[in-house]
This record gives C-alpha cells, sequence and structure tokens, in this order.
C-alpha cells in the first residue's frame, strides 16, 4: 500500500515525507491555488512541471504529477512524457476528460473523451518514455461525470490493456459504494489508486483489504494551510502582537531545520 499526500510546494513535500508518506502528489489544484487560480487548465505544462521539479529535487521520495488532460493531444502528451522524464519525475496522470478540464468536485464542464482517444494517449505515453522507470497512471472521470461503474470498469481494462501502469477510479459520492462496485468487477490486470476526498472516513488498513494499491490524499494540506494562515493572520490583526499564536506556530528553527541550514552552511565552511 502506497500513501501519497498532495502538495503544491517542495516545503508541503518535505512535511510529508517528514510525516511517512511513500510518495507525493503534485495537484493541480493545490499548484494553482497557489497562484490564485481556479483548477481549470489555466497554467501551461511548464508551469506544473516546474512546481513538480522543485518538489522532486528536495525529496527522497517519489512525485507523482497530476497531468490534467495531459496537455492537448497525442503529440502534447509525448511531449509531456519527454519533458517531465527529462526533469527527473517518475510517475505521471492524465484523466480522460476533454480540454479544458475544471476540478472534479466543481459544477458542470465534466465531459469526457473517448475512450479509444484516451486509450491512444497512454499507448503513446508509454511509447514515449526513454526508459522503464516512468510510471504512467490512468485516471477515469466516468463516474464523476454520472456514467456509473461499469463504465469506469470499461474503460480502465481498455487503458489497462493500452499499457496503464495503474488505473486511478475517482467518485465524487460520499460513501465508498461506488469504489468497492469497481474493485468488485475489476480483474486487477493493473494496481488501482483511490482519492478518498469525499469518503474519508474508509480507513487504510480496509482500503487496502479491498484491493486497492494506493491512496492520495490529495487536498487536504492545501485546505490544512488555509485554514492554518487564517486563523494565524485573524489573530494578529485582531490582537495587535503575535503573542496568541507563538505556541502554535513553528519555530524559525523549525524552519532552518526543514531547509537544511546547516547542511548548506557546511559548504560554506
Amino acid at each position: 500500500m502506497i500513501r501519497v499526500a498532495g502538495a503544491h510546494s517542495a516545503l508541503g513535500g518535505l512535511l510529508a515525507q517528514e510525516a511517512g508518506f511513500q510518495a507525493v502528489w503534485s495537484s493541480s489544484l493545490e499548484v494553482s491555488s497557489s497562484r490564485g487560480l481556479p483548477d481549470a487548465s489555466l497554467l501551461s505544462m511548464s508551469e506544473y512541471l516546474q512546481a513538480a521539479a522543485h518538489t522532486q529535487s528536495a525529496l527522497t521520495i517519489p512525485v507523482v504529477t497530476d497531468c490534467d488532460t495531459g496537455y492537448g493531444g497525442i503529440l502534447n502528451v509525448a511531449h509531456m512524457i519527454h519533458e517531465f522524464e527529462a526533469a527527473g519525475l517518475t510517475a505521471v496522470c492524465i484523466e480522460d476528460k476533454l480540454f479544458p478540464k475544471r476540478n472534479s468536485f466543481a459544477d458542470g464542464g465534466q465531459h469526457l473523451e473517448s475512450a479509444e482517444e484516451f486509450a491512444r494517449k497512454i499507448a503513446t505515453a508509454k511509447r514515449a518514455q526513454s526508459g522503464p522507470d516512468m510510471f504512467v497512471i490512468a485516471r477515469t472521470e466516468a463516474m464523476i461525470s454520472g456514467l456509473g461503474v461499469e463504465a469506469a470498469l470499461e474503460r480502465c481494462r481498455r487503458y489497462a490493456d493500452a499499457g496503464a501502469d495503474a488505473v486511478l477510479v475517482h467518485s465524487k459520492q460520499k460513501t465508498r459504494d461506488q469504489i468497492v462496485g469497481f474493485l468488485d468487477g475489476w480483474d486487477f490486470r493493473c494496481p488501482v489508486v483511490i482519492v478518498p476526498t469525499t469518503y474519508p472516513d474508509w480507513h487504510i488498513d480496509d482500503i487496502q483489504k479491498a484491493g486497492v494499491s494506493a491512496v492520495i490524499y490529495a487536498n487536504h494540506g492545501l485546505r490544512a494551510t488555509v485554514s492554518a494562515l487564517r486563523t494565524t493572520y485573524r489573530s494578529v490583526y485582531a490582537n495587535g502582537d503575535t503573542t496568541a499564536v507563538e505556541d502554535s506556530i513553528a519555530s524559525v528553527q523549525d524552519i532552518f531545520a526543514l531547509q537544511r541550514f546547516d547542511a548548506w552552511c557546511e559548504l560554506d565552511a
């Protein structure tokens, strides 16, 4: 079982690694939000690549990059693989929605590409990689778009047959019923990844027993950051000093440790 935490920066990735996560998800929602923009295909491939590469350079665990729809057509997907592989990233995830995509939990805009065309993208991605280590995850939004479990199964079978290293199956229901239904019908021709944002009460032990290979906590770091910053800033402004927050925020020495400040200083000794 691989547990993956969402992040939008190297600092967030370092904290996820410190907590014990086996990988980091360079979330398009988090990266977009860090720029004050919606998760709606507004940023370029290069901007997402830069965020993921900065995170990977600071970590010893893999970064899985959320590459939305692959940034275009078949050749754009091949270009994406070349660029992400060259930057030292070894895992990418692309989804079967039409460009421009909207975040899965937004209203409207959840339109799918044909399964045939998306399977071609997956096959192209695998042919484009230059070495054996690149891991391509095919994400279906069939259940997000309202097509249901059988459509998700049919699509994922095609994507696995096209060469996907894993499939990510997504649901926005408030229970895990759709995911369990998918797992009941899946033949495990490749591993399954889930993102339990809307069904948060599914314990990791039970997720593993159900046959899931990786779980992504995709946006909890971002949401925690928003809450913490809002509380801290409001307290400082309302109180006129920082006394009330000092015991609940990290020390400067803690920040130095995350930066590996002493190790850098040794290089200048």
